[in-house]
């Protein structure tokens, strides 16, 4: 193997995957009232648990992988002579990517032949999911790591992601809209439509009356923008998968080749709450 990926919790990769590719995956933290979990490993957070706290009242918040998380892996691959390439939760969403930059400094330091890239996705959930994939094909077909970050500026450019949040509540409490705004929007039964821009951040596309507006627009906006070397799409959801399921049928009926459906993590339902839609794929103009 040519050199070790590492990436974080927010990719929503599965276990199997992690396993089978040997990717170093760390954790968030989440707060759920006085207690905190960890999102990887044995007796980490479900959705169920954090969705179910959140009904109780719960207040939640979310912790980035520090600095010195970084550094003991950075350090140990250092040690076992291993190239590392770790691709990052965006930096516009989390300072997460600045942490690992810190890390990698620190480990130069006492580890100067070491090889240790850091690549800032500018993606969230499986988008990010979606590259680090990317990425494997690529060290599997050979590629070395200068090879792979030439291209992944273009993988990182063209990501479409996104997002419907059915609970405005949770927006409110992120401080994307004002209280007024969400209570106002619920009870019209108003779905905002969101974007990860060019710059990683979250932003507002557009807003539709009804759930099953939303949805179909974000189809549409999907198949309409979509890269056709790149026939993959990966939906994403919060709560009962059923929503995400009929959307996948409705992509193999467009003739999409590879869907696949996948929770969201706990650190990104912590923001989202329940019943948030998804639809991440590659498209054919840089985001913007």
């Amino acid at each position: 193997m040519s050199f070790k990926i590492i990436t974080d919790s927010t990719a929503d990769l599965p276990d199997s995957y992690v396993a089978e590719h040997d990717i170093i995956v760390l954790g968030m933290t989440v707060t759920v009232g006085d207690d905190s979990y960890e999102t990887v490993g044995e007796g980490r957070l479900t959705n169920d648990t954090l969705l179910a706290e959140i009904a109780k009242g719960k207040k939640v918040q979310t912790a980035q992988v520090n600095s010195g998380q970084f550094l003991e892996v950075f350090k140990a691959s250092a040690q076992a002579g291993e190239e590392v390439l770790y691709l990052a939760f965006s930096s516009g969403l989390s300072g997460t990517y600045q942490s690992s930059v810190m890390a990698r400094e620190m480990a130069l330091e006492e580890f100067p032949e070491a090889k240790i890239t850091v690549f800032d996705t500018l993606a969230a959930a499986s988008g990010e999911g979606f590259i680090v994939e990317e990425v494997v094909k690529l060290r599997e077909a050979g590629h070395s790591v200068e090879e792979v970050v030439s291209q992944l500026e273009h993988l990182s450019t063209h990501l479409q992601s996104l997002f419907m949040v059915d609970d405005l509540n949770h927006l409110a409490l992120g401080g994307r809209i004002s209280k007024a705004v969400a209570v106002m929007g619920t009870m019209a039964n108003i779905k905002p439509l969101l974007y990860v821009d060019k710059p990683g951040t979250l932003q507002q596309a557009g807003r539709v009356r009804g759930k099953k507006k939303a949805l179909n627009s974000l189809i549409k906006d999907t198949l309409e923008g979509m890269d056709t070397a790149y026939s993959k799409v990966i939906v994403s959801y919060s709560g009962e998968d059923a929503t995400a399921q009929e959307i996948k049928a409705c992509f193999l009926e467009a003739g999409v080749q590879e869907v696949e459906v996948r929770p969201l993590s706990p650190t990104i339902v912590t923001h989202t709450g329940a019943g948030t839609i998804a639809i991440f794929s590659m498209g054919r103009n840089p985001r913007a």
